[in-house]
């Protein structure tokens, strides 16, 4: 939040005020969830948010996955125990995104490396093409996701170091990748 914070400081010294920052945090809402039972329990409470604030247009949720392992071993063996709470967020999460025209990001970890032998079906293999990802939430989530965007670090020919975002469409394959750093005046492509 911090940081957040001091990159609009910075944006708006030269042309804002103290009150033109306000003004953008207090469209800023921050919810703090500790198990998958609270961020669902989270997301149902948006939809009175967003019926109070129909100009909310932008949902992030970070992370997804964050709760994949605390699932899994509360889950045992069964795999739909594991999912339960995971499929119920992304039925919440369809809705909002449908109902209130949201545009809605979410992060992901990589829990789950590609090894050597793995296989991946044809409509992943493209889009995933030069990244080392394999999908590991369930099939509700995966049916969710319309692009990915995967980032990782990429040493300029400087030496200096920098960053690869590659991005990729789900639905008609198309991969774009470009170079960026980040600096004290924000990022730089």
């Amino acid at each position: 939040m911090l940081r957040l914070v001091t990159l609009l400081e910075y944006r708006l010294s030269s042309r804002g005020t103290e009150a033109t920052m306000k003004r953008y945090l207090e469209r800023f809402f921050l919810i703090n969830c500790h198990s998958s039972s609270q961020l669902l329990l989270s997301l149902y409470s948006l939809e009175s948010m967003f019926l109070s604030q129909p100009s909310l247009s932008l949902l992030i949720i970070d992370s997804m996955s964050a709760f994949y392992w605390i699932d899994r071993a509360n889950g045992g063996e069964n795999l739909s125990l594991q999912e339960a709470n995971l499929k119920k967020c992304v039925q919440v999460l369809q809705k909002l995104v449908k109902e209130h025209h949201l545009v809605l990001f979410a992060t992901t970890q990589s829990l789950m490396q590609k090894s050597s032998n793995f296989v991946e079906s044809s409509e992943k293999t493209v889009c995933d093409a030069g990244s080392d990802y394999r999908p590991f939430l369930c099939q509700a989530w995966q049916h969710l996701v319309t692009h990915r965007i995967f980032f990782s670090r990429h040493p300029h020919p400087d030496g200096t170091q920098g960053f690869l975002i590659a991005t990729c469409h789900i639905q008609n394959d198309c991969v774009v990748k470009r170079s960026f750093s980040i600096m004290e005046q924000g990022i730089q492509f």
